[in-house]
């Protein structure tokens, strides 16, 4: 195994052990019954991965929007920009689980089950889509663009999904947060 071989199989590997932390982490905070008091500015941090949310959602549809009008820089500062905020994502959303109990939804039957279906496809799909993710960013940055291109076929739309999905669940249990 030539020494090129042998740093594309450790990354890999790499890919592999961080797509499966996430989500155990992720659960394993969210199980935590005794919340670490960080103080009363946690509390906006729901409001504040909305708008990563969001931004992320833009910076997707941009670079959607760049790369099919053959703009490669632009696309690139646009995947970049949405990657870099998925990863401050995931900090923020730590933080806030880690210093607060979970928001119940409190709206209608028929609305708590529209939320429900919206949330639980976000989560698991948001899981999904890590491997993807970096493997499509590992493509990219190491000249695999074949590669690349044939993995964001499936990777875009989820995560443009999980994305979206995070906006909306955000918006229908934003008028419960405390």
């Amino acid at each position: 195994m030539s020494k090129h071989e042998h740093t594309k199989d450790k990354n890999l590997q790499i890919i592999q052990i961080i797509s499966i932390l996430i989500p155990i982490a992720v659960a394993a905070i969210l199980g935590i019954k005794t919340k670490i008091d960080l103080g009363s500015w946690t509390k906006v941090l729901p409001h504040v991965i909305g708008g990563i949310n969001t931004l992320t959602s833009i910076c997707l549809m941009v670079g959607f929007w760049a790369i099919k009008e053959k703009n490669v820089i632009l696309h690139q500062k646009m995947m970049k920009s949405a990657f870099v905020l998925g990863s401050l994502f995931l900090l923020i959303y730590i933080t806030y689980h880690i210093s607060n109990p979970s928001t119940h939804f409190g709206g209608s039957d028929t609305v708590k089950y529209i939320y429900f279906f919206v949330l639980i496809s976000h989560i698991v799909l948001s899981i999904g889509v890590v491997p993807f993710v970096l493997l499509a960013v590992y493509y990219a940055t190491t000249g695999h663009i074949h590669k690349h291109v044939q993995t964001v076929k499936w990777t875009f739309p989820l995560w443009l999904y999980v994305s979206v999905t995070g906006v909306i669940a955000y918006l229908m249990i934003s008028p419960y947060y405390v």
